[in-house]
């Protein structure tokens, strides 16, 4: 149960055709710039192809071809070597830039596209749930942020006010 097996599989579909660029995103994705974190499932960003002929999308070859490769579906999961993996598209203007701007990162010699850590910490501050803050206060605390990076993306995306509440509330002294 070796994440290199999930990643090599989602590169192999990438040059096979199956999908087009992807991106690691979710609790693994933090884990490329923060202690690692128990967490459920994998999370993959894709951009769904339509069917040839209709404007439709569907992540059906994506399951066809892996179920080819011995692959089975558990619930909402695609299991890949023993981890359940979801496969999502892009639901936002933010997570649209966070996939077209992923970055490469080495994962014992396979190469794996990881959304940047900006992206992540503002995708966490956008969803907002408790756990999400808890890992955004990591990206801060760990100082894994490129602060102005951060700032760019958190105006294009109307995430200020977002920000300037968060560090009223957990980054600064006085309420």
């Amino acid at each position: 149960m070796k994440i290199q097996e999930v990643i090599a599989t989602i590169n192999q579909m990438q040059a096979d055709g199956i999908i087009e660029r992807y991106a690691i995103g979710g609790a693994v994705g933090a884990t490329f710039y923060l202690e690692p974190v128990a967490t459920l499932d994998v999370d993959i960003f894709v951009s769904f192809r339509p069917q040839p002929g209709s404007f439709l999308i569907s992540p059906q070859p994506i399951f066809d071809y892996l179920r080819a490769r011995g692959c089975f579906m558990e619930g909402e999961y695609v299991m890949i070597a023993g981890w359940p993996v979801q496969f999502l598209p892009p639901g936002t203007s933010l997570v649209e830039e966070a996939l077209l701007e992923a970055v490469t990162k080495d994962v014992e010699g396979i190469p794996a596209l990881v959304f940047t850590a900006e992206h992540l910490a503002a995708i966490t501050l956008q969803v907002g749930r408790a756990k999400d803050k808890a890992r955004l206060l990591q990206f801060v605390e760990n100082g894994s942020l490129d602060a102005a990076r951060f700032q760019r993306i958190l105006a294009r995306h109307k995430l200020v006010d977002a920000w300037q509440k968060f560090e009223r509330l957990f980054l600064n002294d006085t309420p």
